[in-house]
């Protein structure tokens, strides 16, 4: 046991080394462009002030986005999911999988989980012993299970899911308009102390160079950093933009939700308005602070109600009017994000009356 408990406290202690390597950057890149930069470098006081002012403003955003991401703990399903004491001692004495899998079954049939795994089969976690909600995943770094989990970032040392998605997408953005911020402010420098490096003689300068100090190295560096960095950010940041657009996370784009009719990557997406609105909430004004606005519980996500694209529709209308659908909608009716949109009304028992009603709202989907 001894050996074991060393080995988990060495890696979590290694975990925090590439945050501690983002801090060291952060905290050199500060010096290097106040006092390097402004203090000992840039003559002009209006400059200075004008460069000093937007550098602490994306510098402060930069780092507040940053630290939430890092310190919000990832979000775990309620108590609601977890199996009752009777359901867990029955679950664990059951060797057959098709019994264990008729325990789910009669535990989650109150509950709003409408995907499943790919066999069909109720999505439970053995290590955390609870039925997974729609987008919750295990995480093996974080040993539980995330709600929404969208990926583990070791940047942060953190899993980046619902609690803290939006975070992570302020921080890719103010990460980048300060890395876009310095490069921009330090190039004409850069430029300058480059042409200087480049003179065997510092008499042999043009008036209009800067004398050959200690803050050329920084300067130098610091503008090959922040373009490394907002390339390499640039790319990151697009992805998540792409992403939210189609609510999808990084883990279903890789492998679609299965819903009760099948596969269906753009299941989550309610368009890209919706789909935005979802991340950052319903008030504009909060959108870019990193404060949590995000709808919803982490538990319950309102869900499309036609499987399939709409140019697919056409050609496969009559075989999907013949499917079975389910009685109840697949999201409820109460939430915001749908209030506007048509939902399914449950009706009687009669194959022909559903049916009827899956036609309808496929054309009014298809419509709108």
């Amino acid at each position: 046991m001894a050996p074991s408990h060393v080995l988990k406290c060495c890696q979590k202690v290694l975990a925090w080394v590439p945050v501690a390597f983002i801090a060291l950057v952060v905290a050199w890149s500060y010096y290097a462009y106040v006092v390097e930069l402004c203090v000992f470098t840039i003559s002009s006081t209006a400059e200075k002030v004008v460069y000093l002012v937007v550098f602490h403003l994306s510098f402060v955003m930069f780092v507040w986005s940053y630290g939430k991401t890092i310190f919000t703990s990832p979000a775990t399903p309620s108590n609601e999911f977890c199996l009752s004491k009777a359901d867990k001692e029955q679950y664990e004495k059951e060797e057959r999988p098709e019994s264990q899998q008729e325990i789910l079954r009669r535990a989650a049939k109150d509950l709003p989980i409408y995907t499943t795994t790919a066999s069909r089969a109720i999505r439970y976690c053995d290590r955390c012993q609870l039925i997974k909600p729609d987008r919750c995943h295990h995480c093996s770094a974080c040993d539980v299970c995330v709600l929404k989990m969208d990926h583990h970032c070791p940047w942060v040392n953190n899993c980046v899911g619902f609690s803290n998605y939006k975070f992570f997408l302020l921080f890719l953005m103010y990460s980048l308009l300060y890395c876009l911020f310095v490069a921009a402010t330090v190039l004409q420098y850069f430029i300058k102390f480059w042409t200087l490096c480049r003179r065997k003689a510092a008499e042999n300068c043009p008036k209009n160079e800067l004398p050959d100090t200690h803050a050329k190295f920084h300067v130098l560096f610091l503008f090959f950093v922040a373009a490394m960095f907002f390339i390499s950010i640039l790319s990151l940041f697009s992805y998540h933009c792409w992403l939210v657009g189609k609510n999808r996370s990084t883990i279903e784009t890789f492998r679609a939700p299965t819903f009760r009719n099948g596969p269906d990557k753009n299941g989550f997406s309610l368009g890209c308005s919706k789909n935005l609105r979802e991340v950052f909430g319903d008030e504009k004004k909060y959108w870019l602070l990193p404060i949590f606005t995000s709808l919803g519980d982490g538990c319950n996500f309102p869900t499309r109600l036609v499987i399939m694209d709409p140019e697919q529709l056409a050609s496969k209308f009559n075989s999907v009017a013949n499917q079975s659908f389910p009685t109840r909608p697949l999201s409820e009716s109460q939430n915001r994000l749908l209030s506007s949109d048509c939902q399914w009304v449950e009706t009687g028992p009669e194959e022909e009356n559903v049916k009827s009603g899956a036609k309808k709202h496929i054309i009014v989907s298809l419509e709108s």
